[in-house]
């Protein structure tokens, strides 16, 4: 029996699959195979062995939960049902209205785990909520079925927006805050932060940040318009926007959300919201930053369902698992993964700790932010402003008896050295670096003020990465390319003899970008004993790098070039992130 956060006994889920006769034993023992090896849970380890679906593990958690599982085939939706719960609310939570018998309004949810919405509908249906559990893909088709196409969701926000006369008249205009700030009437924000309409204007943004895959929301005033856009997979799209007389009242909601001061807009304030959208657990990074007409916020979106901790499914290719799964299983020793802010260096560093995740072994991270719970990792969030520090972290970690440590980021000599001595004492420790190319690592090292003796005797590899779109297998469409794309990529004709590119002509699946999802490109640098002694005698970042590409080293063009050639990413994406090494 598992116990739950309040202490209650309740079934283990693989028994609740039994039950339903969806698995049987066997299925169940290899599922915590894979859980021993992989980590994460046993349900979705089902899930990926193709014993069950998504949809059956959910109305198995909900079973689990105690919740009654019902069947909305033939659902037809009851309007006085439906009257007590929004559009805008219903959507977001995966939350369909069943019936309403005058006491007690019965809702559906997608995700069991959601138990906190139904405090919400409770709250502003003003009645008492019964929560029962049913597929997602059901629950999706009846809210279809009881509000009809998504397409006036925000128009009918506004207009309840501007009927309740909770914010400044069409037209007003936010004050100039400078540097001391402007005079608000407190209560005034808190009431417009905590109205139900802009709570659903907020629920509503975020639903389809997430459902488009965003990996940032930004909420931006100006002098005369108020911005709304998110980026997904690498590249900023503007949506269709409220007035600029709520962005206001929109970002104090936020700010209530994550726990932050309302009162204070002169300086820069970050927190953190945990929140099931869509019946997925979702965790929003929060930062504000005072400007010249308002605060502006960003919303990190850190959305564990889009993001595979696998090392098979990042990028890498069928050798270059093979030498990161070397470095892993090393006895000691530094590796670091290189590459620009937002190159996906933590989810490679994060794949990498999972394939490493044992009983047998003790791992610690130190991290600003901790962006993903890893189950059988110890994790440390770093607070610079209490002194909780990279370095400080790191003395007290060697303390724990640890056999693998992830070090955030090496961003001065004090934490070089720490992870140094580290790896001499029979720590393997994972790092990351800002350097353009894997080579260059060992020069940025040396301007830290590490002795280059130290790097030689500690440094095991460098991975530099960048990530490309991936062209939308929807609209992937095939052409020969022509002399002019050859030259630019600088490849001669012959190289490419009997192989087609591809391009996204652009389709609703990918909304007309001709892209979905992105992909990592690796160069992968094994640290040998010929390069251990260039690095001793303080040899430039040329000749090294002559020496890892003779040595067998492909580097991210060359990378670049064969995700080319598989047809996965295109032309434009791959000279748009990497350079040709001369």
């Amino acid at each position: 029996m598992a116990v739950d956060r309040f202490g209650v006994r309740k079934k283990l889920i693989g028994q609740v699959l039994k039950e339903m006769r969806l698995v049987h034993e066997g299925q169940i023992q290899e599922a915590l195979g894979i859980q021993k090896k992989e980590g994460g849970r046993i349900g979705q380890a089902l899930v990926k062995m193709g014993a069950i679906t998504d949809d059956q593990l959910m109305v198995a958690l909900g079973r689990q939960a105690g919740l009654e599982v019902i069947d909305l085939k033939g659902f037809e939706p009851s309007k006085e049902a439906v009257s007590r719960v929004d559009e805008s609310y219903a959507r977001p939570f995966q939350i369909v209205p069943v019936s309403f018998d005058g006491t007690t309004l019965v809702v559906a949810m997608a995700d069991a785990m959601n138990k906190g919405a139904l405090d919400d509908i409770r709250f502003t249906a003003n009645c008492e909520v019964k929560g029962v559990v049913a597929e997602p893909t059901q629950v999706a088709a009846a809210i279809e079925k009881a509000y009809g196409k998504e397409e006036n969701v925000m128009a009918s926000i506004l207009k309840e927006i501007e009927e309740g006369g909770l914010v400044p008249a069409k037209g007003g205009k936010p004050r100039r805050t400078g540097a001391t700030g402007a005079v608000t009437d407190l209560e005034d924000v808190a009431e417009m932060a905590n109205a139900a309409p802009v709570k659903k204007l907020l629920n509503y943004i975020l639903y389809q940040a997430i459902r488009d895959r965003a990996s940032d929301i930004h909420l931006e005033p100006f002098e005369d318009e108020f911005k709304i856009r998110y980026r997904v997979d690498g590249v900023l799209y503007e949506l269709e926007a409220p007035p600029l007389h709520l962005s206001g009242a929109l970002i104090s909601r936020v700010k209530v959300m994550s726990g932050l001061d309302i009162s204070e807009t002169r300086v820069p304030q970050d927190g953190r919201i945990d929140l099931a959208i869509g019946g997925r657990p979702v965790d929003l990074r929060i930062s504000t930053l005072p400007t010249m007409f308002g605060e502006s916020c960003v919303m990190r979106v850190l959305d564990r369902s889009v993001v595979s901790l696998d090392l098979t499914q990042i990028g890498l290719r069928d050798d270059e698992v093979g030498k990161i799964k070397q470095m892993i299983d090393l006895p000691h020793g530094i590796i670091l993964v290189t590459g620009p802010t937002g190159s996906g260096k933590t989810t490679t560093l994060y794949s990498a700790l999972n394939q490493a995740n044992d009983v047998s072994m003790k791992i610690i991270t130190t991290e600003d932010p901790v962006e993903y719970d890893l189950e059988g990792i110890v994790q440390v969030q770093i607070n610079e402003e209490i002194g909780v520090t990279y370095a400080a972290c790191l003395r007290s970690i060697l303390r724990q008896d640890p056999d693998m440590i992830l070090v955030g980021e090496i961003r001065d000599r004090e934490t070089a050295q720490i992870s140094i001595e580290a790896s001499l004492t029979g720590h393997v420790v994972f790092s990351t670096l800002h350097t353009n190319d894997a080579p260059l690592a060992i020069t940025r090292l040396v301007d830290i003020g590490v002795e280059p003796f130290l790097i030689a005797a500690t440094l095991e590899g460098v991975v530099g990465q960048r990530l490309v779109r991936r062209i939308c297998a929807s609209c992937k469409t095939w052409y020969e390319p022509s002399v002019e794309i050859l030259r630019e990529l600088d490849i001669a004709p012959e190289q490419v003899a009997g192989k087609k590119f591809a391009y996204g002509k652009g389709c609703q699946a990918c909304n007309g970008t001709g892209y979905k999802g992105r992909m990592a490109i690796f160069e992968i640098m094994v640290v040998s004993d010929a390069i251990r002694e260039l690095i001793m005698d303080k040899a430039p970042t040329s000749q090294i790098r002559d020496l890892t590409r003779r040595e067998g080293m492909r580097t991210l063009r060359e990378s670049g070039l064969l995700a080319i050639f598989d047809g996965t990413t295109s032309v434009e994406e791959v000279i748009r992130e990497t350079m040709v090494m001369l």
